[in-house]
């Protein structure tokens, strides 16, 4: 591959784009606002937000590779949150029982609504919106008869270190990490390798691609389409309650608002990403680029005195265009790929001899 051909390759990634804006904008912000690098105000909590909704990214990302969705991302995270505490509270669990505990209710759950858009064939639009509308009612009244003050609040050992400590609290000897990374950002991290390592290494994913691409082209190959649906739903769900209870870690307790926000940020992080919303194509590293992208925004003008109104009218637009930017380029290779189709092949007469 030539030099030239290396560079276009570049420019023409949507990552490349995104990490260029992202350092753009934290130098634009940090020379109108110094204390925008603040380790402690400021970049710990940044990267703590972004290592959650990295993960709700995640979570959409997996069913928007089979070109479906999933509406109760939130539901999810609040429903398995939940789970981990009332067994943190109620059954004494240690940490990572706890968490799986949590992770496996929540996957449970996407693994009902993935049963019925695969069987059933109802829509995912509709099953996911249903699914969020009754976990609306189901975790409210269950935390008001678990617990008085309708949050769980735990001490479970180790909890609190994972959900607020950074790598400056991690020494050995009189050496320790570097100040304002989260322990918490490890986790995203370590889903994000395992999402990656799916879709790149394992039969699995290569064939939820090929589902989320045709699935006619699927069912041909012989790929079990239906279980393949199942499966993307089921680990949204395990995702979202993971984002869910790193939530409830970073602020000390298990509360029924967490997940209220995760909607718009599940669709940010894997649109502006590169993922495509009719499936077949995913980007683990760029979900991570559009979080990280959206969070820096969100922080610079929070600083900067814009209200929460603002920001989400923002968001939204940037939403909006992504979404448009996705539909123009999904037609546009459609076009290009119908046009290559109708054109004629060559015709090489043979000399005569």
């Amino acid at each position: 591959m030539s030099g030239r051909t290396r560079v276009t390759r570049l420019a023409a990634d949507q990552r490349v784009g995104l990490i260029v804006l992202i350092l753009v904008l934290v130098a634009a912000i940090g020379t109108a606002k110094p204390m925008f690098f603040s380790t402690q105000f400021i970049i710990a909590p940044m990267l703590t937000s972004i290592a959650i909704f990295t993960v709700v990214g995640l979570a959409q990302m997996m069913v928007l590779s089979v070109g479906q969705m999933n509406l109760a991302v939130g539901g999810m995270a609040a429903a398995g949150a939940m789970v981990a505490g009332i067994a943190y509270q109620a059954l004494g669990v240690p940490l990572i029982v706890g968490l799986v505990i949590g992770l496996a209710a929540s996957g449970l759950i996407g693994a009902v609504c993935g049963l019925l858009v695969a069987k059933a064939g109802v829509n995912s639009f509709v099953v996911t919106l249903a699914m969020s509308f009754a976990l609306l009612g189901l975790v409210p009244s269950t935390y008001a008869w678990v617990s008085p003050g309708a949050a769980i609040t735990v001490d479970t050992p180790g909890l609190a270190e994972l959900g607020r400590a950074t790598t400056a609290d991690l020494c050995i000897g009189d050496v320790c990490g570097p100040e304002g990374i989260p322990l918490i950002l490890f986790i995203a991290l370590a889903a994000m390798a395992v999402i990656w390592f799916l879709f790149a290494r394992m039969r699995v994913g290569r064939e939820t691609l090929l589902t989320g691409s045709s699935e006619k082209a699927a069912l041909l190959s012989s790929i079990p389409v239906a279980r393949r649906i199942v499966t993307v739903h089921t680990l949204s769900g395990v995702l979202a309650g993971l984002a869910g209870f790193m939530l409830g870690a970073s602020t000390g307790s298990f509360t029924p608002g967490i997940g209220q926000e995760f909607m718009l940020q599940s669709f940010l992080g894997p649109i502006l990403g590169g993922t495509l919303l009719a499936g077949g194509y995913v980007s683990v590293i760029g979900t991570f680029l559009g979080i990280a992208l959206t969070v820096v925004i969100r922080q610079g003008l929070l600083l900067f005195g814009v209200g929460i109104e603002g920001l989400n009218i923002l968001l939204g637009s940037i939403l909006l265009i992504a979404l448009s930017f996705d539909r123009v380029r999904d037609a546009v290779g459609k076009r290009s790929a119908l046009g290559a189709a109708r054109r004629p092949e060559p015709v090489i007469e043979e000399e005569a001899r």
